[in-house]
């Protein structure tokens, strides 16, 4: 993570000055901003698999979401905008999301059914800064994959080790359950989707 400019700008000088090509990604926090490392390795064939399990789900089902590859959420205070590894949208509530058709903005929580951040060496942004951030912005349902057991003591308890953090959102508030080894998930989101930390970490 590296900040780029050190003067803060707007969420729309942001978006305007985002580079369409980019072998990095980009975030705004708080107005600077912060040239992020694209997902690689493990990382990325984590992400790409629980996008595709959850595709999947979502044609079984016949929902009417849909698994942008790209996409940017804007904070509740306009001062930030974050790109989940995995995210899944509401077609029908991207409606009223002004900014989605021609942007790939999502200004609304109701218009994310669920996040996913894939957690890397900069953990405490997914735990601490994104979570704080999803839930204020009303996001239904926030995955942490930390397949690594890198997040600190006080995020997934001591001895650490992977684990899925799914945090719901209940009258404005996050309630979290974990989930670790061959444990099935609980995602209150996609209730008979059959994923767990052991299944994700067989990826070489």
């Amino acid at each position: 993570m590296v900040l780029v400019e050190s003067k803060t700008i707007s969420f729309d000088d942001f978006i305007t000055w985002l580079p369409e090509e980019s072998s990095c990604r980009y975030e705004l926090r708080d107005g600077e901003i912060l040239e992020m490392p694209k997902p690689r390795g493990k990382h990325s064939e984590i992400a790409g698999l629980i996008s595709g399990k959850l595709f999947l789900e979502i044609t079984r089902l016949g929902l009417s979401y849909l698994t942008p590859r790209e996409s940017i959420v804007k904070s509740l205070d306009g001062t930030s905008g974050y790109e989940p590894d995995v995210i899944v949208l509401d077609k029908a509530a991207l409606a009223q999301d002004l900014h989605w058709e021609a942007e790939s903005i999502i200004t609304q929580g109701s218009s994310v059914k669920l996040a996913v951040e894939v957690v890397s060496t900069n953990w405490q942004d997914d735990y601490a800064v994104k979570q704080i951030a999803y839930q204020a912005l009303g996001i239904q349902e926030y995955w942490i994959v930390d397949h690594l057991g890198l997040g600190g003591r006080t995020f997934i308890g001591h001895p650490k080790q992977p684990t899925i953090s799914i945090y719901y959102l209940i009258d404005g508030e996050y309630d979290l359950h974990q989930f670790r080894g061959a444990e099935l998930i609980h995602s209150p989101t996609f209730p008979e989707l059959e994923l767990s930390i052991d299944l994700l970490s067989l990826i070489s």
